[in-house]
């Protein structure tokens, strides 16, 4: 697969309205946390039972992951595949649009470990005001 082209960032460039939509959308997506934790088990883990998923996202109930996962299939980020036998067997895994979605969020665990100290440092100076 090609690697995605790069666009320069124009601040003045026109935005069309519905990339600012999908954005907005997105970053609401990813910023919830239970998302983020899907995602990150289906990319170390590859294709997962609903039940593997619930065991290892923890704190998660059924109903949320339940939600999670049909919106992040909406979104074409995981793909559902019901397989026809008794007990019905569900899996779930990630789409090319879901593993990049992933890529772009390790810049995030990069900026993290490089900044990790400044945080800390930051957070003890804020503390120490109040």
């Amino acid at each position: 697969m090609p690697a995605p082209q790069k666009i320069a960032y124009d601040p003045n460039a026109p935005v069309d309205p519905r990339v600012e939509t999908l954005v907005n959308e997105l970053i609401g997506r990813v910023a919830d946390k239970w998302t983020l934790l899907v995602l990150e088990e289906l990319e170390d883990h590859g294709t997962c039972r609903f039940t593997e998923l619930s065991r290892r996202v923890p704190g998660i109930s059924q109903k949320m992951l339940t939600q999670t996962l049909r919106a992040m299939e909406r979104d074409g980020l995981v793909v559902r595949t019901v397989h026809p036998v008794v007990p019905p067997k569900v899996e779930y895994c990630l789409t090319e649009l879901g593993h990049s979605l992933g890529e772009a969020f390790c810049g995030v665990w990069v900026w993290a470990e490089a900044n990790l100290e400044q945080v800390a440092r930051a957070r003890m100076a804020f503390d120490a005001r109040g």
